[in-house]
């Protein structure tokens, strides 16, 4: 059994953590203070990203990406989670599902958005649908060999930057024919009906849309009708795994801030760092972070290697989001705690931490959602997947 890092693992996540300090880190409190970053701002994180070859982290280099297995992307958004104001957005990973698209397809989405050209939103969750897709009742209804598009998407992610959407809808009305639509924003037909706020600050929008009437050809379906359900999973999938990445990497900075300040601050005498209260928390903190990161490891590992099937993946993946947005929540509440008023300024990358981690439990799916995923297996094939450990035989 080796567990360290080959030397190259080891240098992309040095290099991840040089661009996050220099390129992200700088850029925190301006996106806090004005719920956003100004063009010049974003162009300059830009410019660094393909500098420094972070663009399409997730997709091949013949598509325009960078080509990183999952552990090398889990290594990556590790670091790059450290960072507030989800400024790790802006380092754009276009949606996997575009992986399956047509050549046609790839070239009028995927490769520009690979190199930065165009950017891409998924649109899944609705007023009435979230945790549960086949509740969605937007309908691509056919019209001759087309489709026409009627519904509304809540919660779309970078909506208002993105310049077209990955639309999950089903035909006819049939949630056995959930489908994929590619849907340039700027069709006739396409709304931003509003931009809600949120408890958390982040660099862009979620935007509610309205689709209705929007005309779409064969060309504007990913893969197949019908197929949109397993295109979803797939997404959600790595989405889950690097929400464990970005929540492991707030837990270690978090741990980070909260050792140096108790180790500074003084009271009755000493460090707090000294008395029991403080160090008990802290101590919780480092060996709760530390579990949740072997996890992670080990299933990135493991998926980067071809060792866990397309559906072993997927509950290794519930476990991961589940395990690590948990203990980064717990980890927040405790950094705040120790930080004490200072962690309840928003001038504070621990204040910040623990609003943005909190959405981390519930976006991609549910920590009950992920329960579920997890029960399910226990049910049907025991408790081999996660107890066992992986062998070369």
């Amino acid at each position: 059994m080796d567990l360290e890092l080959t030397r190259a693992d080891a240098d992309l996540q040095r290099r991840a953590r040089e661009f996050t300090e220099r390129f992200l880190f700088p850029f925190e409190l301006e996106c806090e203070e004005h719920r956003g970053l100004s063009e010049g701002s974003l162009a300059s994180i830009r410019r660094a990203v393909v500098e420094g070859g972070w663009n399409a982290i997730n997709h091949a280099a013949g598509d325009g990406g960078q080509g990183f297995d999952l552990f090398q992307q889990v290594l990556a958004q590790e670091e790059m989670g450290k960072a507030t104001g989800a400024l790790w957005d802006v380092v754009w990973r276009p949606a996997i599902p575009l992986r399956r698209g047509t050549e046609e397809q790839k070239d009028r989405y995927l490769r520009p958005a690979c190199r930065g050209e165009r950017r891409d939103a998924y649109a899944i969750t609705e007023e009435g649908a979230g945790s549960d897709p086949s509740m969605v009742r937007t309908v691509a209804r056919r019209d001759g060999d087309g489709f026409v598009l009627d519904g509304e998407k809540w919660h779309v992610t970078v909506g208002d930057i993105a310049d077209f959407i990955m639309v999950h809808a089903h035909v006819d009305g049939d949630p056995a024919a959930a489908t994929v639509f590619l849907v340039d924003k700027d069709s006739p037909g396409v709304r931003q009906v509003r931009a809600p706020r949120y408890m958390h600050t982040f660099v862009f929008e979620h935007p509610v849309f309205a689709f209705e009437g929007v005309r779409l050809r064969p060309e504007h379906v990913l893969g197949e009708v019908g197929e949109g359900g397993e295109l979803t999973k797939d997404w959600f999938v790595e989405e889950r795994l690097m929400i464990g990445a970005r929540t492991v990497g707030a837990s270690i900075r978090l741990l980070e801030l909260s050792t140096a300040f108790a180790r500074e601050r003084r009271a009755f005498g000493r460090p707090i760092a000294e008395h029991q209260g403080v160090e008990f928390m802290l101590a919780d903190m480092a060996a709760e972070t530390m579990a949740a990161k072997s996890l992670l490891y080990r299933a990135g590992w493991q998926a980067a290697r071809g060792s866990l099937s397309r559906r072993d993946l997927h509950h290794m993946a519930a476990v991961v989001k589940l395990v690590c947005s948990e203990t980064a929540g717990r980890v927040a509440d405790r950094a705040v705690q120790v930080h004490g008023g200072r962690g309840y300024m928003r001038e504070q990358p621990v204040e910040r931490l623990w609003r943005e981690l909190r959405v981390d439990r519930i976006w991609e799916g549910t920590s009950e959602i992920q329960r579920a995923i997890v029960g399910g297996e226990l049910r049907k094939r025991g408790p081999d997947l996660f107890t066992g450990w992986p062998s070369g035989d």
